[in-house]
């Protein structure tokens, strides 16, 4: 098996989302995700994934022929413009607007935008104003 890298952070280890176009699903997320830095980690014809998100077809071995319901999805975003840039390109990819990038209620400095993927889940990706990180990403190699 080859050696395996991943960046995690806390709380969630991985996420499924069983879809039913994977082909309209990926070029949706590699699209946003492409403009968030974060690399698609591998592929097969009923799959893809990506750290912790992992993404497949009804017919994966994973999935057992059932699709996921709705689900919010938030993606840390560095600043404003990587914000932006992630709803110009999922809007280009096939998402629709569920909300234009701009500042939110939730905190001070909340800025995020909200876009539909092809199934309905709504994803987002989030700036939370200036702040520090004690590390980037937590590094696990196996």
């Amino acid at each position: 098996m080859e050696t395996q890298e991943l960046h995690r952070g806390r709380l969630i280890d991985h996420i499924q989302l069983v879809v039913r176009d994977l082909a309209a699903s990926r070029r949706f997320y590699e699209a946003i995700l492409q403009v968030l830095d974060v690399p698609i980690g591998g592929t097969a014809a009923d799959y893809f994934w990506c750290d912790e998100l992992f993404i497949s077809s009804a017919d994966s071995r994973a999935a057992l022929g059932q699709l996921t319901g709705r689900h919010h999805l938030a993606f840390q975003a560095r600043d404003h413009a990587m914000v932006d840039a992630f709803y110009k390109a999922g809007l280009a990819a096939g998402g629709k607007d569920n909300g234009a990038p701009g500042e939110r209620p939730y905190h001070p400095g909340y800025y995020a935008a909200f876009l539909l993927d092809p199934d309905g889940n709504n994803i987002e990706a989030v700036h939370h104003g200036p702040h520090t990180r004690s590390t980037a990403s937590v590094k696990i190699t196996f």
